[in-house]
């Protein structure tokens, strides 16, 4: 598993880590009882705070996304995929961006720019 974060972005650090998180679920890379890192471990790696991390496990654990298992960590309880209308949308949005010579990063800047 490979996340990264930004941390020259102006999205805050754990909102990274949950989307990058949330992409993992819905690309399949992330399924149904998969163990995520300790949230040092991950935070290391990431050169984040620890609690960082945490604060994001717990978003995702109160969005009913994780779940937190004393000995066995952190797990991914629940795996959902975006809507078909979603995906759609997401390959026209990469076509139209292509035409307009605009890679993937270039688009995802311009949708955090957006929001």
């Amino acid at each position: 598993m490979l996340w990264t974060v930004d941390h020259t972005a102006p999205l805050p650090l754990r909102e990274q880590i949950v989307t990058a998180i949330r992409r993992g679920i819905a690309s399949g890379d992330l399924s149904v009882g998969d163990p995520l890192p300790p949230a040092a471990e991950l935070g290391e790696a990431l050169d984040v705070d620890r609690n960082t991390v945490l604060a994001a496990y717990r978003q995702l654990r109160t969005d009913g996304v994780l779940e937190f298992r004393r000995g066995r960590g952190v797990r991914v309880a629940r795996a959902t995929r975006p809507e078909p209308a979603v995906l759609t949308a997401v390959r026209t949005l990469l076509e139209v961006g292509a035409a307009h010579g605009l890679d993937r990063d270039q688009l995802a800047q311009l949708i955090r720019e957006q929001s």
